[in-house]
């Protein structure tokens, strides 16, 4: 097992780069970006940071020096031949060549297009742009940078006995909420805690902590290089990315509102009927659900990724059950804000109505709260997200309005066309 303490108190290790593989990303980006390079691939998009917690001051924390320097070994790299080797061959949820060799010939030649970095005031604005394929690959990677420079600031002003407790007391933290999770009956649960890890090394030992700990309950991780490297299943779907660029090149009214929809057709042909689970949320659920054609009712489950998590999957059951099917072999799959409390309130509330799945994030794979003076290792909200596509400005309104994003007018013309009214706010906090 390796010594994690010792080695950020050896921050400078060479063996140690922030992201070390172009598949050191969570699984639904491959499975998203086969389906935009078959679908979309001359689409231009800008991919932008956001840090939704301004109180984090991001420039003032991180030298600019050392994120380029990440930044640009993360350009430096390309599929290894056992990487290639697992894409091709391996089998993902029960299919064989998930990945089709005109995507792999082309994901294999891959290095990541330039990047646009500039200080303004205490926030860094981080940008990419180019073909949409290409630009889509950055989210996770620089995500995960930003979350650990801001880490080593914190880190690397602590001796190596410091570091050892510190360590020690977040392994412990970890180990008693697998401990809580195994009083759950039936649970299926994986690791989502990709994009605001701790750092790669830390999502590792909980992964593994977790396979041990939970054994079959514990289904997988989205995090690809780690899969491969301790021999679990790789998780994921798809994601608002997605419909909010759809939604972006739509011409009229008429075409924004049947873009949700165009996205699952296009998913649908592209995985053959296998991984489908609907995002609903993007422009809000109730309306989404309502003018959803009859097939979609026929797919295997929902995840739900923003507002009350309760009220969203109880919608989904009783949109189900509006549309003849029985929600009992259906999945709900909760993967927002979760930790352990919330996990076991949603699965003792919906066991027995859904087959309930959780897609555990921040919380497992970066929850450093209450360890250092002033928390200063305490988890925040950071997204990268599609801003622009084609010119045109992208949207997201979610089921929560905190998480709205785009141009006010642009807002107020997706809350028209899908019928979005009064929502309820929820705190973002990762």
């Amino acid at each position: 097992m390796v010594d994690i303490a010792s080695r950020v108190y050896n921050h400078k290790w060479k063996i140690d780069p922030i992201v070390r593989s172009l598949i050191d990303t969570d699984f639904y980006k491959l499975l998203m970006c086969q389906s935009i390079f078959r679908n979309k691939p001359e689409t231009q998009v800008t991919f932008s940071l956001i840090n939704r917690s301004r109180h984090i001051p991001l420039a003032d924390l991180i030298d600019e020096g050392e994120l380029r320097e990440q930044l640009d070994h993360i350009r430096s790299l390309s599929l290894s031949r056992g990487e290639s080797t697992w894409l091709r061959g391996n089998t993902f949820y029960g299919k064989r060549q998930m990945f089709r060799p005109d995507f792999m010939e082309w994901f294999e030649n891959l290095s990541l297009p330039p990047y646009h970095l500039e200080r303004k005031g205490d926030q860094y604005e981080l940008t990419f742009e180019g073909a949409w394929p290409e630009v889509m690959l950055w989210e996770i990677p620089a995500l995960a940078v930003l979350m650990e420079l801001r880490g080593r600031a914190v880190l690397n002003r602590m001796g190596r006995f410091e570091l050892q407790v510190l360590y020690a007391r977040a392994m412990t933290r970890v180990w008693e909420k697998i401990e809580t999770l195994r009083d759950i009956p039936d649970l299926s649960i994986a690791d989502f805690g990709t994009r605001r890890r701790h750092s790669y090394l830390w999502q590792d030992w909980c992964v593994q902590a977790m396979s041990e700990g939970l054994g079959d309950a514990f289904t997988g991780t989205s995090n690809c290089k780690i899969a491969m490297a301790r021999e679990v299943e790789a998780i994921g779907t798809n994601a608002h990315e997605l419909p909010m660029v759809y939604a972006a090149l739509a011409q009229d009214d008429a075409a924004l509102a049947q873009a949700p929809y165009d996205v699952l057709q296009d998913w649908h042909e592209e995985h053959d009927g296998n991984l489908r689970i609907i995002l609903p949320d993007t422009y809000g659920t109730i309306g989404f659900l309502e003018n959803a054609p009859d097939w979609l009712a026929g797919w295997t489950g929902i995840r739900i990724d923003s507002g009350d998590p309760a009220t969203g999957a109880q919608i989904a059951i009783d949109w189900w059950k509006s549309r003849g099917e029985d929600p009992a072999q259906k999945r709900v799959i909760f993967s927002d804000g979760l930790d352990v409390d919330k996990i076991k309130t949603l699965h003792k509330q919906f066991a027995g109505k859904v087959n309930v799945s959780f897609g555990w994030g921040t919380l497992l794979t970066n929850d450093f709260r209450g360890l250092v003076p002033q928390d200063e290792l305490a988890p925040f909200s950071l997204v990268c997200k599609a801003v622009e596509a084609n010119g045109q400005p992208t949207v997201k309104l979610s089921d929560n309005p905190k998480k709205a994003m785009g141009p006010a007018a642009q807002i107020d013309r997706y809350k028209r066309v899908f019928g979005v009214g009064d929502q309820q706010s929820f705190d973002v906090e990762v």
